[in-house]
């Protein structure tokens, strides 16, 4: 991912997502993912947590969720968030690449709002792509990239085909 950037910087991203959460529910794009009870779900780039609390209800308490981030605060936000309400389902991993995650263990990878900023995005699908099961999905969504660049900056490295797009997200298979 990039930098860590500044405290300052990420407060104001903090602020941005909370107006657009409460403008635009993550729920409905997490229900594009296919996100089942029992599913173990990676959220790479997770930010101060807005896709967390969604994703851990729908796993369920047989499910698990790793929330990854590289910000120091955004772990810190997240670690309070799963306290507060109790998310005994999450596991949080500080980490710009590598996520410390099994062979073949995750069912879905969510990865939004986050491409754009990566700095080694190949070495990152490629651990991406390390983690997820062979039925696994990848879902994307970025807003800052049109079509043609998540489709190629996903695929074009052979990791990864895409399956289907859905009204806010990509969905992203392992070629294997």
């Amino acid at each position: 991912m990039a930098e860590e950037g500044g405290d300052f910087s990420y407060r104001i991203m903090t602020w941005e997502f909370a107006v657009r959460d409460l403008l635009a529910p993550r729920r409905k794009i997490l229900e594009e993912a296919g996100i089942s009870p029992g599913f173990h779900v990676l959220d790479f780039g997770c930010g101060p947590g807005s896709y967390v609390p969604d994703t851990s209800e729908m796993v369920g308490i047989s499910g698990r969720v790793y929330a990854l981030d590289v910000h120091p605060m955004a772990v810190q936000k997240v670690k309070r968030l799963v306290e507060k309400k109790g998310m005994s389902n999450v596991e949080i991993i500080q980490s710009d690449c590598a996520t410390g995650l099994e062979n073949h263990s995750v069912d879905v990878v969510l990865l939004y709002d986050t491409f754009h900023d990566l700095n080694k995005a190949q070495e990152i699908l490629a651990e991406l792509h390390r983690v997820l099961k062979p039925d696994g999905k990848l879902s994307f969504s970025d807003h800052h990239l049109k079509e043609d660049a998540i489709v190629s900056g996903v695929a074009g490295g052979g990791l990864f085909r895409l399956v289907w797009k859905n009204r806010k997200t990509y969905t992203f298979c392992p070629s294997r």
